[in-house]
């Protein structure tokens, strides 16, 4: 008995040794796994992290050479307008005509036309942009053959080339190509069959194209190839052939003699006198196809709020002899050509003392405001001297700044930013109504400091003889951040009149109205004007349906004078508190500006040190001598 449960005994230590081993190994095989599941995971996100630190880096790399190929084919082009292309500002969001894709981590579109550009593309430049969809490098002065190895990106879709001077045959091209324009160029030779199965816009007209077009390319219409004095085929007129053209003539050579030196000189004679006939007739083609084409316009159509009916065209008097001469200043940043301009989407947005103002639409991301002016009363060179005055002058930040200009016989262009606020006088008469937020205190005292300090800059950069000539709170435009900006910049010395409507001269000194000469003292008492309108709410023009003048300064003069000033003030200012006395300060400037003797008026410089006295403690804004006169990069 005592024998067996000895061995009951080693039995149960035996099977509480194998428990206790199993259950060891199970913990051991756990932890193992754990073990194991861990360096997977952190194997896996090592791996990611790799792939994707090595997917950021090649994008990079992509990018920054897109960069290097574009900054080598700007360092080796000669450009008329700077390009601000650099390594210090990001690429896809600054470079000006350069376009990335979503990600940002490739160039894929170039828009270059009319920024001058001369000479020939280099290799190696443009043609490693290998994710490059869309060239356009048309308007500009680039010359002979077209890379090839631009023209083996697989990715291209759109190449715009016309009006250069490129040369050579037509190339073969990708065969993503979909719009493809070579016109006004020099290519020569027959064009070869394209294959293009894509291909919707294509325009090879005005070179100097030979033979039969090929039928691949017949579908498209005549425009698309005219201007090549050689070329033929459907569409155009059917190819003939020589022998029809030039039948031969039988020679028996056996019977054939010598010509006699008479004979000799009647053919030289009668060869020379074909070639004078031939030479007077191309002349007189050439002389009647210049005249012809000096005469020819370009139209443009600008379409009104809210209508579909075409109204008042910008470009009717834009010669076709003389497009593409838009001119830019060296500081503008826009990329666009005379043509973009005539076929941008248009409105009227008002008719000024000098002209229509128009916002034309060229893109998406390129808005601009042109100006149509009329009565132009200097030669075109003045003219243009007066432009270069007026394109440094608008630098500075309180001046909206002139773009470019056109100017031909018939027509007179400038290109103005888009400012996207509007006017001081939409701001102050426009927002009538139920839920009108009206133009705050603090808002009107900014903008008219801001105003001020444009016109003193003016004055003083400008010289004693230039002036504005047209200050009204309709040419005040406004920034995002309320700051007012000078319009119509340098518009009044180029008139042949003086506006005499009711609504133009509720503004003007009253010397101006008997000698209708401008003066720095008549540009004072128009801003006196403008303050007196910022305080009352009140135009110092008629409103609608209204023809008489609104003598603002004499109104005002005789609230005043009967002690009612508070009746001066907008009702909407009387709501504030705490704002009397600069309202009153305010007023007392807008007095000093237009008092009826020139002399005894203040100069801009010191209306602005005025103004910037209502408030002491941002004196800071003010330092007339460098801010005001400092010009912006």
């Amino acid at each position: 008995m005592e024998k067996a449960e000895e061995i009951l005994e080693g039995d149960q230590d035996t099977l509480s040794s194998n428990r206790a081993q199993g259950l060891l190994g199970i913990y051991t095989y756990t932890r193992v796994m754990k073990i194991l599941s861990k360096l997977w995971f952190l194997s896996v996100a090592t791996f990611t992290l790799l792939l994707y630190n090595f997917h950021v880096t090649a994008a990079d790399l992509d990018l920054n050479s897109d960069a290097q190929s574009l900054l080598q084919f700007s360092s080796s082009v000669i450009h008329l307008r700077k390009l601000n292309w650099n390594s210090s500002i990001p690429i896809c969001t600054s470079w000006v005509g350069i376009k990335c894709n979503d990600e940002g981590t490739r160039v894929i579109a170039i828009h270059l036309p009319g920024v001058g550009l001369f000479g020939q593309i280099p290799l190696n430049t443009i043609g490693k942009l290998d994710n490059l969809k869309i060239l356009s490098l048309r308007s500009n002065f680039l010359s002979g053959a077209f890379p090839s190895d631009i023209l083996s990106i697989p990715s291209l879709q759109s190449l715009k080339l016309q009006h250069n001077n490129f040369s050579g045959k037509i190339p073969i091209l990708p065969h993503e190509i979909t719009v493809l324009d070579l016109s006004f160029n020099s290519f020569s030779g027959s064009i070869p069959e394209l294959n293009l199965t894509r291909l919707r816009v294509l325009n090879v007209s005005h070179n100097a194209l030979n033979g039969s077009i090929p039928v691949s390319l017949q579908k498209f219409p005549v425009s698309s190839f005219e201007g090549n004095s050689l070329l033929c085929g459907p569409p155009l007129s059917q190819c003939s052939s020589l022998t029809s053209d030039f039948p031969s003539i039988p020679v028996n050579l056996k019977k054939q003699k010598k010509l006699s030196s008479g004979g000799i000189v009647g053919i030289v004679l009668g060869g020379l006198s074909i070639l004078l006939l031939l030479a007077l007739f191309l002349f007189f083609c050439c002389s009647k196809k210049k005249k012809e084409d000096s005469v020819g316009e370009l139209k443009v159509q600008a379409v009104a709020p809210g209508k579909d009916e075409k109204s008042d065209d910008f470009g009717s008097g834009v010669q076709a002899a003389e497009k593409n001469k838009l001119v830019f200043f060296e500081a503008s940043v826009f990329n666009f050509d005379l043509e973009d301009l005539l076929r941008a989407s248009a409105e009227v947005l008002g008719k000024g003392s000098y002209g229509t103002a128009y916002k034309a639409i060229l893109d998406e991301e390129t808005t601009v405001v042109v100006k149509r002016i009329r009565e132009v009363g200097v030669p075109k060179k003045e003219f243009e001297q007066h432009m270069e005055l007026v394109g440094r002058l608008g630098r500075h930040p309180n001046i909206v700044p002139l773009c470019a200009y056109y100017y031909s016989k018939d027509e007179k262009l400038l290109v103005y930013e888009y400012m996207h606020t509007g006017s001081l006088s939409s701001l102050l008469h426009g927002n009538i109504g139920i839920g009108r937020t009206p133009l705050d205190w603090d808002s009107r005292v900014k903008i008219s400091l801001a105003a001020a300090k444009g016109i003193a800059y003016i004055h003083s950069e400008g010289g004693a003889k230039f002036t504005h000539g047209n200050i009204k709170s309709s040419n005040i435009l406004l920034t995002r951040d309320l700051d007012g900006c000078i319009s119509d910049l340098g518009l009044a010395p180029l008139m042949t009149f003086l506006p005499t409507k009711p609504r133009c001269i509720g503004y003007f000194a009253p010397e101006v109205v008997e000698t209708r000469k401008f003066t720095h003292k008549s540009d004072v008492y128009s801003f006196g004007v403008l303050i007196l309108e910022i305080l009352t709410g009140k135009a110092p023009i008629p409103s609608s349906g209204q023809e008489e003048v609104v003598d603002l300064p004499r109104w005002v003069r005789s609230v005043v004078r009967e002690e009612w000033t508070a009746e001066v003030f907008d009702v909407e200012l009387m709501k504030q508190q705490h704002v009397e006395e600069e309202m009153v300060q305010m007023l007392q400037i807008g007095l000093a500006c237009v008092t009826r003797v020139p002399d005894s008026r203040p100069t801009m410089e010191e209306v602005v040190k005025m103004i910037v006295e209502l408030r002491p403690l941002d004196s800071s804004d003010y330092r007339p001598s460098s801010d005001d006169n400092a010009v912006t990069p």
